[in-house]
């Protein structure tokens, strides 16, 4: 398997997405080496689906995404590329091809699935997660000059990359860390127009209104931080 020699591995993370997980699964392209699901005290059967399914399934030692994503990612096998997926079914994984085909080309070594720039089904985002998404990638524009439309989840990595950016958020910060850091670095970046549907299930982000404040506020605060520890709020000397 893999594509152009590059071994392809998938990181999704979970937590009670037994009715989502059959569908994630079953639309895995068959080019992917490998599929690692990082579990957080799923209770109605999710270990047990991705393991039925052949994927290696951790369970994770505490919540949040970040960390699910990072102890899924150490029980990989050797891999080139990184993709990451929700456990949700909202992703169109049929677009996974067009995400990591600028990397094999050397295009890229960093693509974004961009919700925004491909089609939604009414419903998918909330409000506030469009709202959010727009003022987080401004901020990052006006602070480091790279345009983003969208911090969706969808998205490729190098593994060399992957490991450059010494990924150490544990929750709702994940995926606006990983591409202020890549703007930081400088990492050439794509983004790609990916179709996006309502998720199976509830979110246990953006489907409560404390999720919602408590992402939003990290997202911000990552940004922030990221910002001040790169100088970019520092006083010159005069």
């Amino acid at each position: 398997m893999g594509l152009n020699g590059m071994r392809i591995g998938v990181v999704i993370p979970t937590r009670n997405e037994a009715g989502a997980l059959p569908t994630v699964l079953g639309g895995m392209p068959g080019f992917v080496d490998a599929v690692a699901i990082g579990d957080f005290q799923s209770s109605d059967g999710t270990p047990e689906i991705g393991r039925r399914a052949g994927a290696i399934v951790v369970d994770v030692s505490g919540p949040g995404y970040g960390r699910a994503c990072l102890e899924a990612i150490r029980a990989l096998p050797p891999i080139d590329i990184l993709v990451f997926v929700d456990g949700d079914a909202a992703d169109d994984l049929s677009a996974m091809a067009r995400l990591v085909e600028p990397i094999l080309k050397g295009e890229a070594v960093l693509t974004l699935g961009s919700r925004v720039l491909g089609q939604r089904e009414r419903g998918a985002l909330t409000p506030q997660q469009i709202l959010g998404n727009w003022l987080a990638c401004t901020l990052i524009r006006w602070i480091w000059g790279k345009r983003f439309t969208d911090l969706g989840p969808f998205r490729a990595i190098t593994r060399t990359a992957f490991d450059s950016l010494a990924m150490a958020d544990m929750n709702y910060g994940w995926t606006v860390e990983m591409q202020v850091k890549a703007a930081r670095e400088g990492l050439l970046t794509r983004e790609i127009p990916v179709d996006y549907r309502r998720r199976i299930g509830v979110s246990k982000v953006s489907g409560t209104l404390n999720g919602t404040l408590r992402a939003g506020s990290k997202i911000l605060w990552v940004i922030g931080r990221e910002a001040m520890g790169s100088g970019r709020f520092r006083r010159r000397p005069s």
